[in-house]
């Protein structure tokens, strides 16, 4: 017999070989029927996993993270199996489950049209009325390359080929149809009953553009319908505040296939926004006692070989040069802080000249591939709030703790707080060319920055083999309107690049001691928040951000004149104010005003002219009636040097 520790807290005892879905059943019969998968000891398995040992265990349930994978997971097979039926040619590449739902790629001839997917998602409805079991087995190396070879499925080989001689692996079957994978699973397909499909794309194989092209076929899928009806509802609504879209469209950036992709041109709105965003955060990190550098876009190879980017980062790295013709190799700067480390070393430092805090507004460049580029979240230049403390071990803790309240006080002004979590990003040792091989520095390094995170009261998951090559870090992420994650900010503790350059300061006692450093964002990518601010306010950024505050529109031709005094007294008060003196009708103008977000509307005729008025109208309230100018002018310069939300 073995004793299992329920998600409640209560405990039963049950014979050895027990699977996670008969204890299911024997719970509820209810519980068993909504199960998706299981927890045992923390780990997520499938519910047919026999349990022969005491363990702590939790039934999965959609409602649950994980529940929620293993049933769109399910789901991706049903949508393999309809594609095959409907065209047994096409070969099965991978189907995960994603954030939101799940994809499968397919290797098939020509793309699939917008009448073949409707075609599957019938098919697919046939599958699930069929209520196929579905059955998990196990097959060694040897013969799961037979079998898959015997199904011409030469995807799936290369995935085996690439996997451990004495790896031992898992298949799943429902009906004809068998496919290669970890799971987990549910137990038949009846469950899958609202979903949909949602988009196609191209997309490589293992995301190399070296690759062949296959094509990737998006869906969903809920327990209920009126959850997917919501959730479609929710879709369309993102796709109406996509930064892409809705970027262009308030024409605040656009791209050029002659300039390249991932190089983004910000246009006038675009780079008024980022302008204010930079002085916004360069004059704070002044008052927080950051000093300024600017240093060189690129620099010899000789410098990213001394802090470790050319074996660690290479690949990312846009190369100028060839070493074989023994010329010197150039690159242009991933990142600031070999930079900002020789600036360090250009004297010898005391204890008491630390802290140092650097600080610029740095333009990098990094070789992303094509197939993770998109819009202005992932590109390849960029500009980043970089910075770098130089500190002493004694004053570690308490500067990491200012980066995270500087940090902090930014999201709170742009009204982004809410909507970051965090991640501790720790190294993986089994990594060795990832990561710099010092396991004594990673694990000492590591518990430093979880004592930190947690004096700082900090609710954070942890990711291994998410940290920077020299050290590990806390990401503040945040998801996109479709609900894709990224990371916005980074904070890292790093304890190999201050040996790599031979930092030291002169401690008390007269002897060279090696500081630590602190890398960190404090707004982050200047392009990759604007996307998020796009999204987050819908184009209507607070009026302190809005790249035109102000429009003011005059009823008729009769009023040009006060209309530009008014325009006027606003620039002279440093509001960003346009006039509208088109020969339009004023309703006409209002709509065109409106759609392009600007936060006050001040509407000027006969009545404003004799009294210098004028009538506003606002985003927030609407028509608030007339006031006096220099009403307005003390009100909105309030709003703006508040950074009102």
């Amino acid at each position: 017999m073995i004793n299992i520790k329920l998600k409640d807290g209560s405990m039963k005892s049950y014979e050895s070989g027990m699977t996670v879905i008969e204890i299911a059943k024997d719970i509820s019969e209810g519980l068993a029927r909504v199960a998706c998968a299981g927890t045992v000891n923390g780990e997520t398995v499938d519910l047919r996993f026999k349990i022969t040992e005491d363990c702590e265990l939790s039934i999965l349930t959609f409602d649950d993270e994980e529940g929620k994978k293993a049933f769109r997971h399910s789901a991706t097979h049903i949508l393999a199996q309809a594609v095959k039926r409907l065209f047994p040619s096409t070969k099965l590449a991978i189907g995960p489950a994603i954030d939101g739902g799940f994809y499968y790629d397919f290797d098939k001839q020509g793309s699939f049209s917008a009448d073949e997917i409707k075609e599957i998602e019938v098919e697919m409805k046939k599958i699930v009325k069929e209520d196929l079991p579905i059955e998990r087995f196990e097959l060694n190396r040897s013969e799961a390359i037979a079998l898959m070879e015997e199904q011409d499925e030469n995807f799936k080989v290369q995935l085996i080929e690439d996997l451990p001689v004495d790896a031992v692996l898992s298949f799943y079957k429902h009906g004809e149809f068998t496919d290669l994978c970890a799971g987990p699973h549910l137990m038949s397909t009846k469950y899958i009953k609202a979903f949909k499909l949602t988009q196609v794309a191209g997309a490589y194989w293992r995301g190399s553009e070296k690759n062949k092209m296959l094509s990737r076929i998006y869906g969903t899928a809920f327990t209920k319908k009126s959850d997917l009806d919501a959730h479609i509802l929710q879709v369309e609504e993102a796709k109406k505040r996509d930064h892409n879209k809705l970027g262009r469209e308030l024409k605040l950036f656009t791209t050029s296939d002659v300039i390249g992709q991932g190089l983004p041109l910000l246009m006038p709105n675009g780079a008024r926004v980022i302008q204010l965003l930079e002085r916004f955060v360069e004059d704070e990190e002044q008052r927080r006692g950051y000093v300024i550098t600017k240093t060189p876009l690129m620099a010899k190879s000789d410098l990213y070989k001394m802090s470790g980017h050319w074996d660690h980062y290479k690949d990312g790295m846009f190369v100028l040069g060839d070493e074989s013709k023994d010329e010197d190799v150039m690159a242009l700067r991933p990142m600031t802080c070999p930079f900002q480390f020789t600036i360090f070393n250009s004297d010898q430092k005391s204890y008491r000249d630390l802290p140092i805090r650097y600080a610029e507004t740095s333009t990098l460049f990094r070789n992303e591939s094509s197939g993770e580029m998109h819009g202005l979240i992932r590109v390849r230049q960029f500009t980043i709030s970089e910075g770098h403390l130089v500190v002493r071990p004694d004053q570690l803790e308490q500067e990491f703790k200012d980066v995270v309240a500087l940090i902090n006080y930014f999201m709170e002004t742009l009204g982004l707080k809410d909507d970051i979590t965090y991640r501790f990003s720790k190294g993986d040792p089994n990594d060795k060319e990832k990561y710099i091989d010092n396991p004594k520095a990673w694990e000492d390094t590591e518990t430093k920055m979880k004592d930190i995170l947690d004096h700082l009261g900090i609710n954070y998951k942890t990711a291994i083999g998410e940290a920077a090559f020299y050290g590990p870090k806390l990401d503040l992420q945040i998801k996109n309107v479709h609900g894709k994650e990224d990371t916005i900010i980074t904070v890292q503790i790093d304890f190999a690049l201050p040996e790599r350059f031979d930092m030291t300061y002169v401690d008390k006692d007269g002897t060279k001691k090696r500081p630590y450093v602190i890398h960190r964002t404090s707004i982050g990518c200047y392009e990759r928040t604007l996307a998020i601010l796009i999204e987050k306010y819908a184009g209507a950024f607070p009026t302190w951000l809005a790249p035109m505050q102000v429009k003011v529109l005059p009823i008729s031709e009769k009023y040009h004149d006060y209309a530009d005094k008014v325009v006027a007294k606003l620039k002279a008060a440093n509001i960003r104010v346009e006039g509208d003196y088109r020969a339009e009708k004023i309703g006409y103008k209002i709509r065109e005003a409106r759609t392009q977000r600007a936060p006050f509307l001040l509407i000027v005729g006969e009545k404003e002219a004799e009294l210098n008025e004028v009538s506003v109208r606002s985003r927030r309230n609407d028509d608030e009636g007339s006031i006096a100018l220099d009403s307005f002018i003390a009100r909105i310069k309030n709003e703006i040097e508040t950074r009102l939300l």
